[in-house]
């Protein structure tokens, strides 16, 4: 299975999200994945339309989506909007769990109403009764924001909160996942949690600069971002790839 994952998309009718989106949708037409998990960060400004322009976009594809959302995004306008409802379950929260072959593909919304952080603490019970239920194989979770500190101070302070809730699930979990796969870094990372792979996807729009350090802040010029995970051959190979 080629699971595609895109990211922070953050389409508005002043920037050219729209156009980036485009070029990641005609990368991932030519590779043809099996799925494709959008990770949040849809719209900016709660724009309806957007949502709309982002549906007609991905239909290019011929794989099914699973769209998570993240901070910026309206679970409301989502579910009155987005064509394919019918996967989003435990509202008003829009997580998901899809068996795609001999994998089962968990996504955790992990949004707080009006707040840019996010945090898993309410959600804890769903998470392990999806990860016992699942069946045999490989599971990847995915949510939008990213439960590793990513080093840049800002988006450290509005990362995932619950987390050493979350460790202590996955920890003593006869089935934890193979990856927690992320996003709202706007940046490609790679770490550990609880012993698991971790990566925040890089950003359809412009990503954030890799400021480790108020004082030195590099040029961020990065094109359109994605990640591919390939779980073909018994085991999980995750490239993050610039389109």
């Amino acid at each position: 299975m080629l699971i595609a994952q895109i990211s922070d998309i953050h389409a508005s009718p002043t920037n050219d999200s729209m156009a980036r989106l485009d070029r990641a949708v005609s990368w991932l037409a030519v590779l043809q994945p099996d799925l494709l998990v959008v990770s949040g960060d849809l719209v900016d400004g709660s724009w309806p339309e957007g949502y709309s322009l982002i549906s007609t976009s991905l239909h290019r594809l011929a794989c099914r989506s699973l769209i998570l959302p993240g901070n910026s995004d309206d679970r409301a306008v989502m579910r009155a909007i987005m064509p394919q409802p019918d996967y989003w379950h435990d509202r008003p929260a829009m997580h998901f769990i899809e068996p795609c072959g001999g994998s089962v593909i968990i996504g955790l919304d992990t949004c707080v109403d009006g707040e840019a952080y996010g945090d898993v603490t309410q959600h804890l019970s769903w998470l392990r009764r999806a990860l016992a239920g699942s069946p045999n194989g490989t599971a990847l979770l995915f949510t939008h924001h990213h439960v590793f500190p990513c080093g840049i101070p800002p988006l450290d302070a509005v990362m995932c909160k619950g987390t050493q809730a979350l460790a202590g699930l996955l920890k003593s979990s006869i089935r934890p996942p193979a990856a927690i796969c992320s996003g709202h870094v706007h940046r490609s990372m790679s770490s550990l949690f609880a012993g698991i792979p971790a990566y925040t996807c890089g950003s359809i729009c412009p990503a954030n600069p890799l400021m480790l350090a108020a004082s030195r802040v590099p040029q961020a010029a990065d094109p359109p971002a994605l990640m591919i995970h390939d779980l073909r051959h018994g085991h999980l190979v995750s490239s993050h790839v610039s389109v």
